[in-house]
C-alpha cells in the first residue's frame, strides 16, 4: 500500500455492523452530481482520536448504537473524492460489530449526512454480492469473512 504524499492523509474508521442474521448494515449516499452509493458506517477521525477511539464515536453517532467496535479486521487505503469534493489518500481502519437490536437512530447524523446520507438498510450477503449500485468497500464479503470468530 503506497501513500501520495500530495494528497491529504484522511485517517478514517469504518464499521462493519452485522445483526443475528449476518445481515450488514450499510448507508446509501445521494451526492448531487454523483451515482449513488452505499457504505458502511464510520468516518474521520478526529485531531488526536485513536482509529478504536474514531470508530466507537463514528459508531454512536451514525447508528445511535454504543458498543465496543472490538479489534481492527482489515486497512485499506484507497484515493477517493469525498462527499465534499476533495481527493484524498485514505487510511481506512475497519472494525466488525456484531448486534443484536436492529433499530437504527439517525439523530446524531451532522447537517451534511441528513442531506447526503438519505437510506441505510440490513443487506444480505447475497444481496451485497450482487447489488445494482456502488457498495464500499468492494471486498466487504471477504472483510466480514476474514477471522470470523467474533
Amino acid at each position: 500500500m503506497s501513500l501520495n504524499p500530495n494528497l491529504r492523509l484522511r485517517r478514517a474508521a469504518r464499521l462493519i455492523v452485522l445483526d443475528a442474521q449476518s445481515r450488514v448494515l450499510m448507508f446509501r449516499y445521494d451526492v448531487p452530481g454523483r451515482d449513488p452509493f452505499w457504505v458502511t458506517a464510520g468516518g474521520e477521525c478526529e485531531p488526536g482520536e485513536s482509529f478504536e477511539e474514531a470508530a466507537r464515536r463514528e459508531l454512536l453517532e451514525e447508528t445511535g448504537i454504543a458498543a465496543d467496535p472490538g479489534p481492527q479486521i482489515a486497512q485499506l487505503m484507497p484515493q477517493f473524492v469525498t462527499v465534499e469534493g476533495e481527493l484524498v489518500q485514505a487510511d481506512e481502519r475497519f472494525f466488525r460489530v456484531r448486534v443484536d437490536n436492529t433499530i437504527i437512530d439517525t439523530s446524531r447524523h451532522t447537517a451534511l449526512e441528513q442531506r447526503l446520507m438519505t437510506q441505510h438498510r440490513w443487506f444480505t450477503r447475497s444481496e451485497l454480492a450482487d447489488w445494482h449500485e456502488a457498495v464500499f468497500p468492494q471486498a466487504i464479503l471477504a472483510m466480514i469473512d476474514q477471522d470470523n470468530d467474533a
